[in-house]
This record gives structure tokens, C-alpha cells and sequence, in this order.
């Protein structure tokens, strides 16, 4: 792949995601850390992209994690294929955690015509989503507001999470790598994430085909402490035979059409 095709390449997925990490990138184009490097330092000349620790945003971003309403708009069709195949583990009268995230949100609006449901969440968003289709017991964490995710994290939510035990967590990621496993951005999150984990008895995993091959900051946990792992059918073949190997049980869900 010659140069300006890389440049190309790593000015669509700044503009898809908002930033990029070079470790990323050196997989996805196939080249070493340091020709990634040298890419974005032509393009930081260009006036096409800010470097940061790690990787680069577009210009006048200050962080490479995109807010929550930036998210949830992306991927959309993804994220609801995946919300429907996650409310068909859901049964009544059976208690489960959502964790922060779009895809939890997506299916926070999907669970009010189940009866008898508690819901133990971090996520304001998904309580509000929750609360307003009715049905479910909320319990909300509570803990320090985190943005962009606008989850509750650090000692109060993850004191919360200790004292409560739940048939079903579903748990969105910022990525998903075969060696980084379940990745997130953010410390706070990634332990109150874990302890959510430590308190279900299935952990379900929820990720769009975007997430293959992402590493955040924090690792969360290997992937082979996951139950169930549901994608959308846009992932690839090659991470599929990965996936299918590494977790318990690999649902991939299909988009309805645009």
C-alpha cells in the first residue's frame, strides 16, 4: 500500500471515529508503529490531523473518545440488531446490569414489555430509557459522572455493584482484541466494569463489528471470561474463527436493510 493510500485510509477512520491509535492502525494497514508514525507526522504538516499520546484526532479535538450523542449515531443499524438479539436472553422476572454504552442503551428501550425485570445500571442514559418505557425495577450504581460515556463510575458505583448478584450483564466495550481482550478507554470505568463482571452469573457481551481489533487504554478483561458474545453480521470471517474459538458462545445478529 503506497503512502497517500495509508493517508487516505487513516483520514477515513479519523473522520468514522473521531480518533486513532497507531497500534490500531499498524494492524489494520500492515506496516510497523513507526511507518503509522511517520504517517501521521505528514499529516500533522498537512494541517490534516492532531497527534496525541498514543495516536491522533482531527483537528481541535481534545480528546480520541467521542461523546455519547456522537456515538449512538454511528452504526445505528448495528447496534439495534445487536439490542434485538440481546432483549431474546432477557425472561421475566430475572434480574440483570447494563453497563454504559450505546448498544446498552439501544437495548435499555427494548426491555419494557418484560415483567418482573430489575435493572442495575451505571448508565443515566439507560435508566432514563428504562424509566421511560416502564416495567423494569431501575437500580442505579451512583458514583462520579463520567463523560463522554456519561457512565457513574469509581469507589460508590463500584461499592453499589459489590452488593448485588444478577442472572444477565450486558457489557459494551470500546474494543475487542485477541491479545488486549476487553479494552476501555477510561481506569474508573474499566474497574467498575470488572467488578459487574465478577457480579453475574453470564456476561454478555455487546459490540458492533467496529470494535474487532480496537485497543483502549484499560484492559477490562480476556475474552475468555466472556458467556456470550453478540456482533453485528458485518464482522469478518477471519475474526469470527477467532471469536468462536476464544468466547463460549458467538451470536452474530444480521442488520435489517438500509
Amino acid at each position: 500500500m503506497l503512502a497517500r493510500e495509508r493517508h487516505e485510509q487513516i483520514l477515513f477512520e479519523l473522520r468514522r471515529r473521531g480518533g486513532v491509535r497507531v497500534t490500531e492502525l499498524s494492524t489494520r494497514l500492515g506496516v510497523s508503529d513507526m511507518t503509522i508514525r511517520r504517517d501521521l507526522d505528514a499529516l500533522q504538516l498537512e494541517g490534516l490531523v492532531e497527534k496525541v499520546h498514543g495516536g491522533a484526532v482531527l483537528p481541535g479535538h481534545t480528546a480520541d473518545e467521542p461523546g455519547f450523542e456522537t456515538k449512538r449515531t454511528r452504526e445505528q443499524r448495528e447496534k439495534i440488531a445487536i439490542a434485538r438479539a440481546a432483549a431474546r436472553l432477557v425472561t421475566p422476572g430475572c434480574s440483570i446490569a447494563l453497563s454504559a454504552g450505546t448498544t446498552t442503551w439501544y437495548l435499555a428501550q427494548l426491555l419494557g414489555g418484560i415483567s418482573g425485570l430489575t435493572v442495575v445500571t451505571n448508565s443515566t442514559n439507560a435508566a432514563l430509557e428504562l424509566h421511560r418505557h416502564g416495567g423494569a425495577q431501575i437500580i442505579l450504581t451512583g458514583g462520579v459522572f463520567r463523560t463522554p460515556s456519561d457512565a457513574l463510575v469509581g469507589p460508590i458505583a463500584d461499592h453499589a455493584v459489590r452488593a448485588l448478584h444478577v442472572d444477565l450483564l450486558f457489557l459494551g466495550v470500546h474494543g475487542i482484541d485477541p491479545d488486549a481482550g476487553l479494552t476501555t478507554p477510561n481506569v474508573a470505568e474499566a474497574e467498575t466494569n470488572r467488578m459487574m463482571m465478577s457480579h453475574a452469573r453470564k456476561v454478555v457481551v455487546v459490540a458492533d463489528h467496529t470494535k474487532w481489533r480496537n485497543v483502549g487504554l484499560c484492559s477490562i478483561s480476556p475474552l475468555d471470561v466472556v458467556d456470550v458474545l453478540i456482533v453485528d453480521d458485518g464482522i469478518e470471517d477471519d475474526a469470527r474463527s477467532v471469536l468462536e474459538e476464544r468466547v463460549g458462545e458467538l451470536v452474530v445478529a444480521e442488520r435489517e436493510p438500509a
